[in-house]
C-alpha cells in the first residue's frame, strides 16, 4: 500500500512525509517544553506543515482534509501574527 502510494505520485508522497515529520515535530516539541514552548518555531513549521498537507491533500481530491488544512493554516496564520504584533 506504501509502495502503490509512493509510485501514484512520487512528489507528493515527499510532501506528506515531510510534512508528518514536521507535525510529529511540533507535537514532540510542545510536550518536552511544556509550558513554556518556542511558540514562534513551532507556528512556522506547523503552518509550512498544514500547508503542505494541504496541498497533499487538494492533489489527491480530499475536499475535506484540504479545507480541514486550509483552515488550520488560517487559523495559526492568525496566532502567528499576534505572537509577532505581540497582543
Amino acid at each position: 500500500m506504501i509502495y502503490r502510494d509512493f509510485l501514484s505520485n512520487p512528489v507528493r508522497f515527499i510532501v506528506e512525509v515531510i510534512a508528518w515529520i514536521l507535525s510529529i515535530g511540533c507535537s514532540l516539541t510542545l510536550a518536552l517544553t511544556a509550558p513554556n514552548p518556542p511558540l514562534f518555531e513551532m507556528y512556522i513549521a506547523w503552518i509550512v506543515g498544514s500547508s503542505l498537507y494541504a496541498w497533499a491533500a487538494w492533489t489527491r481530491g480530499s475536499f475535506g482534509m484540504f479545507a480541514n488544512y486550509l483552515l488550520l493554516v488560517c487559523i495559526d496564520v492568525a496566532g502567528f501574527a499576534r505572537i509577532i504584533v505581540g497582543v
